[in-house]
Formats: C-alpha cells, sequence, structure tokens
C-alpha cells in the first residue's frame, strides 16, 4: 500500500531550512552585534556610565529620553546619520543628577541610580 500527500506543494512544510533564510538570520545577528559593540556599560554603587559611538553627530541632533529605567537614545531629521536605541537598566535612574556630555563623537551618559524610597508603614498593635 502506498501512501501519498494530498496537500498542494505550496502548502507543504519543507523539513530544512532554506540558504536564504540562514543567510538573513545570519545577517541581522551580525548586524545587532555591532550595535550592540558600539555601546559600553560600567557601574558602580551610584551611577551607570554608559557610553556610545556616535561620529558626526553634533549635540542639538540628539535625543536622549529618561522614562524610569528605560533610556532611548534617537537623532533628530537632517543627521547625517540615524541613530535609535533603548537601553533597560536594572534600576530606575535619578534625571535631575544624571549628565550626558559629547565629545569627538562619543556620548557619555552618567545616569545616577535613583535610590528606592522605603514605603515601609508601621502598624500599631491593639
Amino acid at each position: 500500500m502506498f501512501f501519498a500527500t494530498t496537500a498542494p506543494a505550496h502548502l507543504r512544510r519543507q523539513a530544512f531550512s532554506p540558504a536564504e533564510r540562514s543567510l538573513e538570520r545570519f545577517l541581522t545577528e551580525t548586524q545587532l552585534a555591532s550595535r550592540q559593540k558600539s555601546c559600553a556599560v560600567a557601574q558602580d554603587d551610584k551611577s551607570y556610565t554608559l557610553t556610545f559611538d556616535v561620529p558626526g553627530v553634533a549635540k542639538d541632533q540628539l535625543n536622549i529620553g529618561i522614562e524610569g529605567c528605560i533610556v532611548r537614545i534617537t537623532t533628530k531629521e537632517g543627521a547625517p546619520r540615524q541613530y535609535q536605541q533603548a537601553y533597560e537598566l536594572p534600576q530606575d535612574i535619578d534625571t535631575a543628577s544624571s549628565e550626558a556630555k559629547l565629545e569627538n563623537g562619543v556620548l557619555t551618559l552618567n545616569l545616577v541610580k535613583l535610590v528606592p524610597a522605603s514605603r515601609v508603614t508601621e502598624l500599631t498593635i491593639h
């Protein structure tokens, strides 16, 4: 007895990944790895220091947004190089004490860690 598939050829699933997908995945991973290398992160007890390579971009062409523990860095329209990244840090950032500096195409962010306020409430014993 012989068995044959009844699904049309275009609906059958291939058992292997085409070479095009492998190449596409390789290029995507390489691009992501190169982006990650352009950022250096250091931390101590009180702050995080992030360093980015943004050559050819002036300080008035950059936007840095901080919301809680998420840092977003984007370039404005008309900048010679487009840059758009978001980083999530393990702890919230104190924006009042943090600072950013751009020198020779290197953006350095010194982000001060926000000390969490204690929410402990004492109850009276009756």
